[in-house]
């Protein structure tokens, strides 16, 4: 890692936490839909409805919302009350006031290296509420580079390194989905450091494991500065 750079880090869930709110607004979801069916094909009609519009709405908490009304209308067969509407339009609500929770030794992490990288954040969902997090969190001023993404294709990190002017093999990223922040950047022949965090979304998941050269899976954030100083 000698020709390293920039590093990225992905902001949900590696950066701040982020998932249990989803598991939780889910939850809520499930319980205001159990007269028409159990929790778990709730669950699973909603994360089919999420799948399908993710190509029109993306990522982030107002796609989200708009699935879950989607999602009651299937799942009732048209019947939902206004009333459900209504208290699943608050879920959505909610989850976009959560507070910032950073994850364990995050600023102390950055602190150390920002002496020594340009530090990015490379993630993806909602514009707006990201840069809301991002403010609340307090670590903005670490970052030479913010970028949210529609998504994260190999297609987007050509993008993004295209934009800070940057080689495959002097960038970075650190995440918490193998999907998202590793197999792309490592197609592209940069480095991927993955950071597992206890609750990841099921469309986050890969089946086979990840064997590669540029390739490290660490068991918290704080082993990076092992990788990296």
């Amino acid at each position: 890692m000698k020709d390293i750079k920039v590093v990225a880090f992905d902001a949900d869930d590696t950066l701040w936490v982020n998932e249990p709110f989803f598991n939780e607004a889910e939850q809520q979801f499930c319980i205001l839909l159990e007269d028409y069916l159990t929790h778990q094909s709730i669950s699973q009609i909603l994360f089919k409805t999420q799948i399908d519009n993710l190509p029109l709405y993306g990522y982030g908490i107002k796609g989200f919302t708009l699935s879950m009304i989607e999602a009651a209308h299937t799942i009732s067969r048209g019947t939902a009350s206004i009333k459900i509407i209504d208290k699943i339009t608050k879920i959505g609500k909610e989850l976009l006031t959560k507070p910032v929770e950073l994850i364990d030794d995050v600023e102390e992490i950055l602190k150390e290296l920002q002496n020594k990288y340009k530090l990015v954040v490379a993630t993806k969902g909602d514009l707006k509420d990201q840069h809301r997090k991002l403010t609340k969190s307090g670590l903005g001023p670490y970052f030479h580079h913010i970028e949210v993404m529609t998504d994260k294709e190999e297609i987007d990190y050509q993008k993004l390194l295209k934009r800070l002017d940057v080689n495959p093999e002097e960038f970075i990223m650190i995440g918490n989905s193998l999907r998202s922040d590793v197999l792309p950047v490592l197609e592209l022949g940069g480095h991927a450091v993955h950071v597992p965090f206890h609750t990841t979304w099921l469309h986050e998941h890969i089946e086979h494991p990840i064997i590669h050269d540029n390739f490290k899976s660490v068991k918290k954030l704080s082993e990076v500065k092992d990788l990296l100083l």
